[in-house]
C-alpha cells in the first residue's frame, strides 16, 4: 500500500523510523477517528500505548512523523481500518470468568436442550470474540465432557456466531488452532474430547468448529442478524466505550435477545440506561430478559 494524500516519502537511504513522536494534536485526531469509527474512547493516558502500537504502521509506510500518518488515515479508508484494528485490544482465554460457564451449564443449557427438543432453533452470539477462546468454551459446554453428552445436538438446530472488529482474530477463530499454554485452562475431559493435537498445537475438532460461524462485525454498524438470540456473551468489550456508547450497545443487545434470553458481560461492567429496566440479574454480571419485554 502506498502512502496517500500528503504523506511523506520514505527517508533517503531506507532509514528505519523508530522514534516518531506522537503530539497531542496527532493523538486528538487519532482519538476522534477511534470514537467515530469504533466508538472506542481513548483518554490522554493512552498516548504511550497509541504511539507504541502505531509505530509499526509508520515504519511500514516509511513515515517520519505522526502528522503524516494522520493525513494518510484521513484519506485512505484501508489504512484507516487497519489503524482501528491495531488500536483494538484483543485479550482472552478459555473459560475466562469461569462462573459464567458454570451458570451457562447449570441454568441455561437445560432450558436450551428442552427448546431444541421441541424443534426451536438455538442461537448464541459471542460478540467481541477475539481469537475464539470464548466461543469455543461455550461450544464445549454445549457438547459436554464426552461424545455421548453431545448426542442431543445431532438433530438440533444450534448455531453459534462469533464476531469481532479485527479480521486477523476472526481468521484465528476460524482456524481454531491454539498452543499448549493457551489450552491449559480447558478442563481435561473437554480438551481430550473436543481438541486434537497437531504437533505442539491443539485444534478444535470438526464437530466443534462446524457449530461456529466467525465474521467481522463492527458492533456500532448495522447487524445483519436474522433471528433473535438465546444467549449473548459480550464480555470486557464495553470497558473501552463511553457511557453513551455503552447504553446504546446494551439496549441493542437486549433488543436482539429472545424472550428470557441471557446476556453475559464482563466482571467490571454493568447494565445502564434503558437496558437495566428490561433485564433481571441472574448471577454475577449475568442478566436474563424480563418476560414480556419486546
Amino acid at each position: 500500500m502506498s502512502p496517500a494524500g500528503g504523506a511523506a516519502a520514505a527517508p533517503a537511504g531506507g532509514t528505519t523510523i523508530t522514534n516518531a513522536e506522537l503530539t497531542p494534536s496527532d493523538f486528538a485526531a487519532i482519538a476522534a477517528i477511534m470514537q467515530s469509527d469504533a466508538r472506542i474512547a481513548l483518554s490522554s493516558g493512552k498516548m504511550t500505548l497509541v504511539q507504541s502500537r502505531l509505530a509499526k504502521r509508520l515504519r511500514q509506510h516509511g513515515l517520519a512523523h505522526f502528522r503524516d500518518y494522520v493525513a494518510m488515515v484521513q484519506s485512505d479508508d484501508v489504512e484507516r481500518a487497519s489503524m482501528v484494528v491495531a488500536l483494538t485490544t484483543n485479550h482472552t482465554h478459555f473459560f475466562r470468568e469461569v462462573h459464567h460457564f458454570d451458570h451457562f451449564r447449570k441454568v441455561v443449557l437445560p432450558a436450551l436442550k428442552q427448546r431444541a427438543a421441541k424443534g426451536h432453533p438455538i442461537r448464541i452470539w459471542s460478540a467481541g470474540c477475539s481469537s475464539g477462546e470464548e466461543v469455543y468454551s461455550i461450544t464445549m459446554c454445549l457438547l459436554g465432557p464426552d461424545r455421548a453428552s453431545a448426542s442431543w445436538l445431532r438433530h438440533a438446530d444450534v448455531r453459534l456466531l462469533a464476531t469481532d472488529l479485527s479480521p486477523p482474530v476472526v481468521e484465528a477463530t476460524r482456524r481454531a488452532v491454539y498452543d499448549a499454554a493457551t489450552v491449559r485452562p480447558i478442563p481435561a475431559e473437554y480438551r481430550s474430547t473436543w481438541m486434537r493435537q497437531d504437533g505442539e498445537d491443539y485444534v478444535m475438532v470438526d464437530e466443534a468448529r462446524a457449530l461456529v460461524t466467525a465474521k467481522v462485525l463492527n458492533l456500532f454498524q448495522p447487524w445483519p442478524l436474522r433471528q433473535l438470540y438465546d444467549v449473548i456473551f459480550c464480555r470486557n468489550v464495553m470497558i473501552y466505550f463511553d457511557e453513551i456508547a455503552k447504553a446504546e450497545l446494551e439496549e441493542r443487545f437486549v433488543d436482539q435477545l429472545a424472550p428470557t434470553g441471557h446476556l453475559y458481560i464482563g466482571h467490571s461492567e454493568r447494565l445502564i440506561g434503558a437496558s437495566a429496566t428490561r433485564m433481571r440479574s441472574s448471577g454475577q454480571t449475568i442478566y436474563a430478559k424480563i418476560e414480556g419485554q419486546a
